[in-house]
């Protein structure tokens, strides 16, 4: 009997542990442990009933044109619970000198494709709408060495477009800095239009002619009516509890003649295979014995913290907010927040009609210090910045402070170069997997697919796709 281990119960794990969950119930070849070091299953999915309200302490939704997270919700029978964003209402503003200046409608991420509202637009100087002008005749470039999303963007349409769009949009994703984030592996479709088009604005408009024009609208955004741990909670629903060990702590990893030993909570258990669908910075830790190399090129991986506040108000409040889905805040402004959204606005159905629901968000290596205080304090620093730049001096409700500590990985320029290392270095350890989002892509869709891909390598190296497929072969 083959054992495969899973070490992480966040969303990539579960999609693991999910795949083999299913491959388990049409073969007897295998089995499988998940273990978890905290008492719940999730990570980061995670969501409160608190008033009526529905309070994401993680990710409020997901990118609806990744198709893995809507397939998955769908294979759970959850197709009834995905809702999207209230497009209708969707509008973004970023505070440039404590004003909430409207982002222009046709702007493609920070491409913009319409002329008229980008000449109207007090968002950018006339000196930066001259450089935009002048890009649609960038020539094409296919840049020899990696660089940051900064630099491109810098080059196409100057510092300004980095400091008021492109930092901030990464800022609310990543919670990093665009000046050390790779473009390849951040914003690998720019450097491909770069390459071909030279401008990107011509490049996005040569896209949008070759869609077809019958083609359905769908929200930017997706999520569940339950919250974003519906999803998480009927995955954890489907697996095997013998399976599943929580609050075990997997202190060591060690490889002797192919086989793992895993030992956590003074036990310790061997397994064929491993798939760690943890950290960077965890799975170093775990590999330094087994592999020192592999370790060293995972410690390269930078992480930063999060904090996300959830504030209530009553319905005045409600009625006294701009419309749209609220607003980013750039570098230059030497605010904490990086992001707030106007949660009533977005999802509706998360809100009562008499409630407004603030979501803000803080990160990055700027804002370390507040990890540490209490959550007092950093409603503080919340309510005090909401109040200069929405005049939104109302007592909240309630309130709601979850931290993320080093839980956003940091695609910094040459991380496509180093995953090619950890790879290669992977590839000569036998049985190991990894997943998460550490490697190629940190959004909740790009999890299930790692995990998904992680468990079906697993499978194939111990022959058992093979048996399956066969399986399924018609008589």
């Amino acid at each position: 009997m083959k054992r495969i281990a899973v070490v992480g119960g966040g969303i990539a794990g579960l999609s693991a542990a999910f795949t083999l969950e299913k491959s388990r119930r049409q073969s007897s070849a295998f089995e499988y442990s998940l273990f978890e070091s905290s008492s719940r299953l999730g990570g980061v999915l995670r969501t409160e009933h608190v008033e009526g309200c529905q309070i994401e302490a993680g990710p409020d939704s997901f990118l609806t044109e990744k198709p893995w997270a809507g397939d998955l919700c769908r294979e759970l029978d959850l197709s009834q619970q995905l809702i999207g964003s209230n497009d209708v209402e969707r509008k973004t503003y970023i505070l440039v000198h404590n004003k909430l200046v409207e982002i222009p409608d046709g702007l493609m991420f920070m491409v913009p494709t319409k002329i008229l509202p980008t000449l109207l637009t007090p968002l950018f100087s006339i000196k930066t709408k001259i450089r935009m002008a002048l890009e649609w005749f960038h020539p094409p470039h296919k840049a020899h060495e990696d660089e940051s999303v900064a630099g491109m963007v810098e080059r196409h349409y100057g510092p300004e477009m980095v400091d008021r769009l492109a930092d901030p949009l990464l800022s609310g994703v990543y919670g990093g800095d665009a000046t050390k984030l790779s473009v390849r592996a951040v914003l690998p479709r720019f450097a491909e239009m770069e390459a071909k088009h030279g401008s990107l604005g011509r490049a996005m408009l040569a896209a949008r002619r070759k869609m077809p024009s019958n083609t359905t609208s769908h929200p930017l955004f997706t999520s569940l009516k339950g919250g974003m741990q519906q999803m998480t909670d009927s995955i954890a629903a489907q697996l095997n509890p013998d399976c599943v060990a929580v609050n075990t702590e997997i202190e060591s990893l060690r490889l002797q003649n192919g086989v793992w030993e895993v030992a956590g909570n003074r036990n310790s258990r061997t397994f064929d295979c491993l798939i760690l669908a943890v950290p960077a910075h965890s799975a170093c830790a775990l590999l330094n014995q087994a592999n020192p190399g592999l370790a060293n090129e995972l410690a390269g991986i930078e992480y930063t913290s999060s904090i996300t506040i959830n504030l209530a108000y009553d319905g005045q409040v409600r009625a006294q907010l701009p419309a749209g889905f609220g607003f980013l805040v750039p570098r230059s402004e030497s605010r904490n927040l990086l992001a707030c959204t106007f949660v009533h606005t977005k999802f509706p159905h998360r809100v009562p009609p008499n409630r407004a629901l603030l979501r803000c968000f803080i990160a990055g290596t700027r804002n370390e210090g507040l990890m540490k205080a209490s959550d007092e304090s950093v409603v503080a620093v919340a309510r005090r910045e909401l109040a200069e730049i929405l005049a939104l001096w109302s007592e909240p409700v309630f309130t709601r402070v979850h931290r993320w500590n080093r839980a956003m990985a940091q695609y910094g320029v040459g991380h496509l170069e180093r995953l090619d290392r950890i790879e290669q270095l992977r590839s000569r350890t036998p049985g190991l997997f990894l997943a998460g989002n550490s490697y190629r892509g940190i959004g909740v869709p790009d999890c299930i697919r790692s995990g998904y891909e992680a468990s079906r390598a697993a499978l194939t190296s111990l022959g058992i796709m093979d048996q399956l497929s066969a399986v399924r072969q018609p008589a």
